[in-house]
């Protein structure tokens, strides 16, 4: 199968396209704002549009005109804060209908993890920094 990058205009806005009409998509994101959870460029994920949206779910949205793979970290009625898992600072606001879809799935070296929560993660916020930097330095 050969690889090849679209850009993120392109793929996500016809992937949001798809999760509306009720298919699931897998797309390989690029980054690494979900580190260690998601290896951006390495691991896939498979998404679908879910009837509604939880804190800990990894959900991709618009934000100022681009799309990002992030999890909720609160929700205050339609009204949802996201951070990346790799980021140690540094929120985003959007409201539920922004949300085109949720990773229900994350394809790693041939097998299939279902994401998460993360709530001990997003409890070590404060250590995040020295964790992503010996997770970094991994090989």
């Amino acid at each position: 199968m050969d690889k090849r990058i679209v850009p993120n205009a392109v793929l996500l806005e016809d992937a949001a396209s798809l999760m509306e009409e009720g298919h699931e998509v897998s797309f390989t994101p690029l980054g690494n704002s979900m580190l260690p959870f998601i290896r951006g460029g390495k691991d896939a994920v498979r998404m679908r549009k879910l009837p509604g949206v939880e804190v800990g779910d990894i959900v991709l949205f618009r934000f100022q005109g681009r799309y990002i793979l992030h999890r909720v970290i609160g929700k205050e009625g339609d009204k949802l804060t996201l951070m990346g898992d790799g980021n140690i600072r540094g929120k985003e606001y959007c409201r539920q209908e922004d949300v085109m879809g949720t990773v229900v799935a994350i394809e790693r070296n041939g097998k299939s993890i279902r994401p998460a929560k993360g709530r001990l993660w997003n409890r070590l916020l404060p250590l995040r920094r020295y964790i992503l930097a010996i997770y970094r330095r991994l090989p």
